[in-house]
């Protein structure tokens, strides 16, 4: 579902179109979601170059994403590492983003005793006060905060962007990265990568984007405790367009599903609440991220005239990605696919509308592409280069000095603007 706000006045110069990616969250799968409509959007939109964009903004698993492209680590090479796996430069294995909390586990079970004895105490010579209901609030501090380990995660991140020219370090990329985390104990929520936060290494700020309360562990920095972004807002997509943006894109993987698009009421068997606590949650959680996004745009298109937005979302009645674990990786290659199929449709649909938007910041669709209804997302990989790291290195160097003429160059025009990276 494309959701498409032209701008109502643009101030060009002659200059090509700053262009920015901001990327929601939504779990594993909601990451796996994203990555399969970029995947798309590379191959569909000639002058499109993911890699090479103005600026990034990220939360929670889109903070994954973010991260990988402003690093260059192309949509392609993403694929290569979390869907095929067949990459040469990074091995990802799912099991590292589930390892259980063991020592979250350890440091609240040792305050068993101490608990148990000043609750004892308490029943014993406050009884008229004490009552067996404050036994969770009492006992409550011996729940984990997360299930799963973010500490891997955080090792494998400094791992991926401390090698072949990468950098872990926000004030060496060749443009601006913003990875969103919110502190726990005042509810602000923080921008990495901006003045004052850009010392904090990537992989520290993606882990604390990501520490989905419940799942990961906050995530303690100078002191103060980061969770997951998303609690504040969905895709903090104001980052770009306070830094006046000619083109926004965004990605959100989470909308409320929807059974009968007429409105009309459906049998108890069919109802989400015949799936449990679980379908409630996750429909409860759907709807107030999405609701809370498309109060923004619209405040958005009236605060940012000059700014075109094009926003991608699953389609609401899509029951299966809706019903699959959002935290598992096994179905990682199937919503890729979908995704990928989704966001192909919906430029194939808007394809008439597409066009002024596109054309007016330097891009077009690649309609052989994109009337492909028999291509696949990985119809369009090649086999993964067989590069070491002085190579990437060298390939990485030559890119930019290639980049760096140019401009020198005669320049081109309409979709032919800005030319995509090998």
């Amino acid at each position: 579902m494309l959701s498409l706000h032209p701008a109502r006045q643009r101030a060009r110069t002659g200059r090509p179109a700053r262009i920015g990616l901001a990327i929601a969250g939504g779990g594993p799968i909601g990451g796996m979601y994203e990555l399969g409509a970029l995947r798309a959007l590379d191959e569909a939109i000639d002058g499109l170059d993911l890699t090479r964009l103005d600026g990034y903004v990220g939360v929670s698993s889109g903070a994954f994403l973010a991260a990988g492209l402003a690093n260059r680590i192309d949509t392609a090479q993403m694929c290569r590492i979390f869907i095929t796996g067949d990459s040469t430069d990074v091995q990802f294995r799912p099991e590292t983003f589930l390892r259980p909390a063991i020592f979250e586990y350890l440091r609240r079970a040792v305050r068993l005793p101490r608990l148990a004895a000043q609750w004892w105490q308490e029943l014993l010579f406050s009884r008229n006060e004490a009552r067996w209901s404050d036994l969770l609030m009492h006992f409550g501090a011996l729940v984990p905060t997360g299930l799963f380990d973010n500490r891997r995660v955080e090792l494998f991140l400094q791992d991926v962007f401390s090698r072949r020219g990468r950098s872990n370090d926000f004030r060496e990329l060749d443009t601006q990265l913003c990875v969103v985390a919110v502190d726990l104990d005042s509810g602000e929520a923080v921008k990495f990568g901006t003045p004052g936060w850009d010392e904090v290494p990537i992989s520290v700020a993606v882990q604390a984007s990501a520490a989905l309360p419940g799942l990961y562990p906050p995530v303690e920095i100078g002191g103060r405790h980061f969770v997951d972004g998303a609690l504040r807002r969905t895709m903090h997509a104001s980052v770009l367009l306070d830094r006046g943006v000619d083109l926004m894109i965004g990605l959100n993987p989470l909308v409320p599903f929807t059974h009968d698009e007429s409105g009309r009421p459906v049998s108890h068997d069919r109802s989400l609440a015949a799936g449990g606590l679980p379908a409630v949650l996750s429909q409860t959680f759907r709807t107030l991220l999405q609701s809370r996004m498309q109060v923004g745009l619209a405040r958005y298109a009236q605060q940012y005239p000059d700014t075109d937005q094009l926003i991608f979302e699953p389609n609401a009645g899509d029951a299966e990605l809706f019903f699959t674990n959002a935290f598992s990786f096994s179905a990682r290659q199937r919503i890729c696919e979908i995704a990928w199929r989704n966001t192909m449709a919906d430029l194939r649909r808007r394809a008439d509308e597409l066009a002024p938007v596109l054309e007016a910041n330097g891009l077009a669709l690649r309609m052989e592409v994109v009337n492909d209804e028999a291509r696949t997302l990985l119809d369009g990989l090649a086999p993964p280069p067989r590069d070491n790291d002085a190579t990437a290195r060298l390939r990485r160097a030559l890119d930019d000095v290639d980049r760096r003429l140019e401009p020198r160059r005669p320049a081109a025009r309409g979709a032919n603007a800005r030319r995509r990276a090998p």
